[in-house]
């Protein structure tokens, strides 16, 4: 049963499981054991991408994925994807936004349930043929550590790719006796911004966040203008807060909120000064995916 395709889409269903026609189980049926001997794919590069909480962020990034591997006549990145839009719903806040007041009481009475879905398409995901993991959402990295704790292949962490990226541009301080330091822009400091802050902070960054009173007057009321598809409300408040950071001399700005995606226009002055860790792990997938495929496409080398 030899399948070529060069990528596939799956969608779970609202209990985080595979329909019974696409499970891969420890079955003794023939078929069972093709499924788990024959990978759906085979390609030494394939990317496996568990679907984030928003649908539109994983969408977001196949996008960017698959035009930017496949340009200048290039193939693009082999991937399988496995999407599960009813996690919003094992947490309500995620949504819209989380509380800033910091009552997470939903977020750790559910945190075992999430972890448990998506380590089950993680599993799904390796046996479907992936040689690389990638999980294109800020909130579902809350359990990074415990969704990749024993993966069989490279599990790629979008806060080390941001910090990765930044240590390599070699900025520096905008006041003398100081760190480089880095805004982190997310509807939450405890549950996202906290994940970006260690990450960044090991890389010898300092980090700014914003206090309560821009999260109450401007980031969490630019979420909800999204919510209204008003636009040019959100993305002017969206401008008020990457100011807030910026007057507090970091060099640039990291946007760790799905909602925030393409909010700014490319030509707006204020994108220059941010980046989206969504970007960051495309650019990190598609250099794997490039390396791991010219390594494989080697002549070995006979032994005399």
């Amino acid at each position: 049963m030899a399948i070529q395709i060069s990528s596939v889409l799956l969608q779970s269903n609202e209990g985080g499981k595979l329909p019974e026609s696409k499970k891969i189980s420890s079955s003794s049926t023939p078929l069972a054991r093709c499924r788990i001997s024959n990978p759906l794919l085979s390609q030494a590069n394939t990317v496996g991408i568990i679907g984030g909480v928003s649908v539109f962020s994983t969408l977001i990034f196949l996008e960017k994925l698959v035009w930017r591997s496949s340009r200048d006549g290039n193939e693009c990145v082999p991937f399988v994807v496995c999407s599960d839009p009813g996690m919003s719903r094992e947490l309500p806040f995620c949504s819209s936004y989380p509380p800033v007041n910091g009552n997470h009481s939903q977020f750790i009475s559910n945190s075992g349930i999430v972890v448990e879905n998506l380590r089950r398409k993680r599993e799904f995901l390796e046996k479907s043929g992936a040689r690389c993991i990638v999980m294109p959402c800020h909130i579902s990295h809350a359990w990074l550590f415990e969704v990749s704790d024993g993966c069989s292949v490279p599990f790629l962490d979008m806060g080390d790719c941001v910090a990765r990226e930044l240590k390599e541009a070699k900025m520096k301080p905008l006041e003398a006796g100081s760190d480089v330091r880095i805004g982190v822009l997310a509807s939450d400091a405890t549950l996202v911004a906290g994940f970006y802050q260690e990450k960044l902070r090991s890389q010898g960054f300092e980090v700014v966040l914003p206090d309560k009173a821009t999260l109450e007057h401007t980031v969490v009321p630019a979420i909800e203008a999204l919510n209204r598809k008003d636009m040019e409300g959100a993305r002017n408040l969206l401008r008020i807060a990457i100011h807030v950071l910026l007057v507090r001399a970091v060099n640039c700005v990291v946007l760790a909120s799905d909602e925030f995606h393409s909010l700014l226009p490319r030509q707006d002055p204020l994108h220059k000064k941010c980046i989206d860790p969504i970007d960051a792990l495309v650019r990190f997938t598609i250099k794997w995916s490039q390396s791991t495929e010219k390594v494989h496409k080697q002549p070995s080398k006979k032994l005399s």
